[in-house]
């Protein structure tokens, strides 16, 4: 009986030290850039992610009237084109999975040029695609779960203000949450001082198309530029953006089993590690990466 119960506490404590040192994490999807990548629906139904950034929202700010690009999925400038995807949201969210509306892209016209400009952002994102009222809602009713803050062009500075902004929209009842997607290079150019606020709720880090940071054959430089985001980032969950395909990105991609078996393990001991995020849905599509790695995030 002695030896059974010093057998059954070894275990007990080995499966506690598991639990302390690796964290379960999900799987962000940017969703919206490719007609073919099907619905927003099908994509939730593969039960395979937790986040669905709906992309891109890429013209706003400096005065501008903001424009959605939903590449073929329809046409957010003619009336009632998108308010399909209300259903599709709404369907989403109850699978408990979050829908953000991810402003910014690579591709577009966004800036913002001072602090009034962002709480004009700020309302505008509220009352189209958050818990306000408008009379233009492109995607509908449905009540998204936040905002994701992918930057890579215009202004690099008033972002904290739009966040702060958006945040404080979480005092009326719903809670706001943000995203952002910098580049793995610290500080991001972008999104460096807004990342600062710890008003960030997932930061899916693009290890992508940037040769210093991302992986290359070797894991040390990516490894290396994680634990800098994980003692950089005050709060919030990060997340490992990779390409879903050699297709999705000039460069970064890593194959399934390199990631399973020497990457993740490595940086699930970290305390903020939230999972992996792949661009995009289109491409995940067509390699079935996720699958391939969900085991395993």
């Amino acid at each position: 009986m002695a030896k059974n119960s010093h057998t059954f506490l070894s275990l007990i404590l080995l499966f506690l030290t598991l639990v302390a040192t690796s964290h379960a994490g999900g799987i962000a999807i940017y969703w919206g850039q490719n007609g073919n990548e099907g619905t927003l629906s099908e994509a939730c139904a593969t039960g395979k992610y937790s986040h669905v950034n709906i992309a891109f929202l890429n013209k706003f700010g400096n005065g501008q009237t903001p424009e959605m690009n939903l590449a073929g999925h329809c046409n957010p400038s003619l009336p009632n084109s998108c308010t399909k995807f209300s259903s599709e949201i709404k369907d989403c969210q109850s699978k408990g999975i979050k829908v953000l509306l991810s402003i910014g892209g690579g591709i577009g016209s966004y800036s913002l040029s001072s602090i009034e400009d962002a709480r004009n952002v700020s309302k505008f994102l509220w009352n189209t695609f958050l818990g306000g009222k408008s009379s233009s809602r492109p995607l509908g009713d449905a009540v998204l779960d936040g905002i994701d803050f992918d930057i890579e062009l215009g202004s690099t500075e008033n972002w904290q203000h739009l966040a702060g902004f958006l945040k404080g929209y979480s005092r009326y009842g719903k809670k706001v949450y943000l995203g952002a997607a910098p580049q793995c290079p610290i500080p991001d150019k972008f999104l460096g001082t807004a990342l600062e606020t710890g008003l960030f709720d997932f930061v899916w880090v693009q290890f992508y198309n940037n040769p210093p940071c991302q992986y290359n054959g070797n894991i040390t430089n990516l490894v290396n530029s994680w634990n800098k985001w994980n003692s950089n980032v005050p709060r919030g969950k990060i997340f490992l953006g990779l390409p879903a395909s050699t297709a999705a990105a000039g460069s970064g991609f890593i194959p399934a089993d390199v990631l399973t078996s020497e990457i993740l393990p490595v940086i699930k001991k970290s305390r903020k590690y939230g999972g992996v995020m792949l661009w995009s849905r289109f491409h995940d599509v067509q390699t079935g990466y996720s699958t391939s790695i969900i085991g395993s995030v």
